[in-house]
């Protein structure tokens, strides 16, 4: 093994495939304990992992419980120990990490497997001419049981000696056909706009990827100014919160006086300062390139206590850094987006004005950086989203979208980013289209428990909650969403409106349906304004809505209980909304 220290995306990246894996399938208490004691190791808790606090968090135990009595924290330890060496001589073989627990105390531990392929030396399989063809299945042309989506391919693993030479024939092969390509092209052919990737495929180099640069996400770094024990806890909230963010890259140092210029205008750095009065703690998010504040929120004493601290945070960070948050808005603003970003700023588009336009701008600029080999998990996940919206709402492009599509797109995502929320996302919003409430809640869950920072997650979290039919539990969650976020998908105030009708509040759900009059392209937004109107005692607007329900959306009008069947709507919900239209003047409502 190599003794260099590990990346934290990449150690947190080996826990869920742990996690997820057979040998760990077998032992909840396990998977309970490796999770708890990675988490807190790597947000710094490292002093906290004693037997006594994990007995408590981990075992349920009270404050009476005695270690020289009660073995079970040493037995499940030992336990674990035999799982994580089981796992990495087997499943986990491959890893490029390995994770274990050394006797005599419960920190983990971690190392970089040094038997791991180096990418090059793949690339020199792939391309040699004596190398054997690929195991690796074709993601976009299977769509396997999602069970098995997080588990690793476990190939032979080839002797360190023999990776080495092949990582240097890869290296010449490249070296002697870019040489042959220069002096064919002219020395200055490559240098002066000549298509890089393209002529390598000309040379028959298929495997070596484009440029990255296209798919390049803004820097967040921190930078902590004040003392004490609030501003620490700020700072590691906020540590934990952008970590979680798929459309950021956070650098997990807390200076930005290393940063590349050339990268500087699309840097950011969250400032942690002393705030105005005493006890309070100001966050600043500025643009490393010219100094510009882009946010600023003061955080009293009760903000960043304990308890608030991370809904403090979570609040901030979800008003900057998603596709329609602030940092976004300034690259467009200031016009230097790249590829990836361009297209996540179409998607959040989208999501705040759901139509056919703004739906095929999003999806065919996501499709084209997928027809060139894209390698963020976020392209394939917001095109199975995207997908499953043109199912759903029969939009013209892409003009053969199916269900079966977007789980393929989902599937890939998934195994792009194990630990990607957005990915366990679009999973989640497709079992829920294909009525699985059970697997739709799973995966909303994953996708919330992989960033509790990112208010998103949690609206997804609640309003899968809302169509499953438990509308106690998710409503709450998704009406605070709501709250903190002034600028959010119609698709919330929708989750809203149904929550709140069924739990018979029908003032929030008519305020809740007004908030989905910029969209007049959906048919159930349509009822739901309706049906608000009716509601608030708006009779003219109600008058007005039904004349435009019925008028562009006839089908509709005249069987809604077919639509709400078909959107896998829950029973009771589909009743409650067939009888408020019909109260409201849908006569045909049935």
């Amino acid at each position: 093994m190599q003794h260099a220290t590990p990346a934290a995306p990449a150690v947190r990246e080996t826990l869920e495939r742990l996690l997820a894996s057979e040998t760990f399938g077998r032992s909840e208490r396990a998977r309970k304990l490796i999770r708890y004691l990675v988490e807190r190791e790597q947000a710094g808790e490292a002093d906290r992992l004693k037997g006594f606090s994990i007995a408590m968090d981990v075992f349920g135990k009270d404050g009476d419980f005695d270690p020289s009595t009660d073995a079970v924290v040493r037995v499940q330890a030992g336990r674990l120990r035999d799982l994580l060496q089981q796992y990495f001589a087997n499943e986990g073989i491959a890893e490029p990490v390995r994770i274990a627990i050394p006797r005599g105390g419960y920190v983990p531990a971690y190392e970089l497997n040094a038997i791991r392929l180096p990418e090059t030396a793949k690339l020199a399989g792939q391309t040699g001419a004596a190398a054997a063809p690929s195991s690796q299945p074709d993601v976009a042309a299977n769509v396997e049981a999602p069970a098995a989506l997080l588990a690793p391919v476990v190939a032979p693993v080839p002797s360190v000696a023999r990776h080495l030479r092949f990582f240097w024939m890869a290296i010449a092969l490249v070296i002697a056909m870019l040489g042959v390509l220069i002096l064919r092209q002219g020395s200055g052919g490559l240098l002066t706009g000549g298509d890089l990737a393209a002529t390598l495929e000309t040379a028959g180099l298929t495997g070596v990827s484009p440029s990255p640069a296209s798919e390049a996400l803004p820097l967040v770094y921190i930078a902590v100014k004040a003392s004490g024990t609030d501003a620490s806890r700020v700072a590691a909230s906020l540590r934990a919160g952008l970590s979680g963010f798929d459309t950021i890259d956070f650098i997990g140092r807390d200076t930005v006086g290393k940063t590349d210029p050339a990268t500087n205008a699309t840097s950011f750095i969250f400032d942690v300062l002393p705030g105005p009065d005493t006890g309070d703690i100001m966050v600043e998010l500025q643009s490393v390139a010219t100094g510009r504040v882009l946010l600023s929120r003061n955080l009293t004493a009760a903000d960043s206590a304990p308890a608030a601290v991370e809904d403090s945070i979570g609040g901030i960070l979800t008003s900057a850094l998603p596709d329609s948050g602030t940092i976004y808005t300034y690259l467009e603003q200031s016009g230097i987006q790249t590829g990836l970003t361009r297209c996540l700023l179409l998607n959040g588009k989208y999501y705040l004005d759901q139509n056919a336009r703004t739906h095929e701008a999003a999806y065919r600029c996501l499709e084209n950086l997928a027809e060139n080999s894209a390698k963020s998990s976020l392209v394939y996940s917001e095109l199975a989203s995207l997908q499953l919206e043109a199912v759903n709402d029969h939009y013209a492009y892409p003009p053969d979208a199916t269900i079966e599509k977007a789980l393929t797109f989902a599937h890939r995502a998934v195994q792009m980013g194990p630990t990607s929320p957005n990915a366990h996302r679009a999973y989640g919003y497709i079992y829920s289209r294909l009525g699985n409430a059970d697997e739709a809640l799973r995966w909303m869950r994953k996708a919330h428990d992989l960033n509790r920072y990112d208010i998103t997650m949690a609206a997804a979290y609640g309003y899968a909650l809302i169509f499953a039919g438990r509308y106690a539990e998710g409503t709450p969650i998704l009406a605070q969403a709501v709250d903190v976020s002034s600028s959010h998908p119609t698709w919330w105030d929708f989750g809203l409106f149904a929550g709140e009708l069924m739990l018979g509040d029908t003032n929030k759900a008519a305020i809740a349906s007004s908030s989905l009059r910029t969209t007049a392209t959906k048919s159930h937004y349509l009822a739901a304004r309706l049906i608000g109107a009716k509601i608030a005692g708006q009779d003219n607007m109600a008058r007005k809505l039904l004349d435009e329900l019925t008028a562009q959306f006839p089908k509709f009008a005249a069987n809604p209980r077919a639509t709400f069947i078909d959107r896998k709507y829950p029973p009771d919900l589909t009743e409650r909304l067939v009888g408020a239209l019909r109260a409201a003047g849908l006569g045909n409502a049935s």
